[in-house]
């Protein structure tokens, strides 16, 4: 009576090797997916960060504008006042003088 040697992988091992290879493509996936989700966060916060900083920099043109206008108005005016301080006398002015 001859016994047979079995000769291969057994299923305790097959069972180990798929379970191992499940574990290892799930932390694969979920690697995958969470640096799929931070990439594309990161591009929404540099997307936003441009924003601010582009909506920053027409605030700082935008004020100086405003301050060349508030300039502009005031040397206006006071050429205005000058004007009415230099106008020709009125003949009751004339007439006193």
């Amino acid at each position: 009576m001859t016994t047979r040697k079995e000769r291969g992988i057994s299923f305790g091992v097959l069972s180990i090797t798929l379970i191992a290879m499940t574990i290892i493509l799930l932390l694969a996936l979920i690697k995958i997916y969470l640096s799929n989700r931070i990439y594309y966060e990161s591009r929404q916060a540099n997307l936003l960060e441009r924003q601010a900083a582009a909506l920053k920099e027409e605030n700082a043109l935008l004020r100086m504008r405003v301050e060349k206008l508030k300039y502009k108005i005031q040397i206006t005016d006071t050429i205005f006042a000058l004007d009415e301080d230099t106008s020709p006398d009125t003949e009751e002015e004339r007439i006193r003088k």
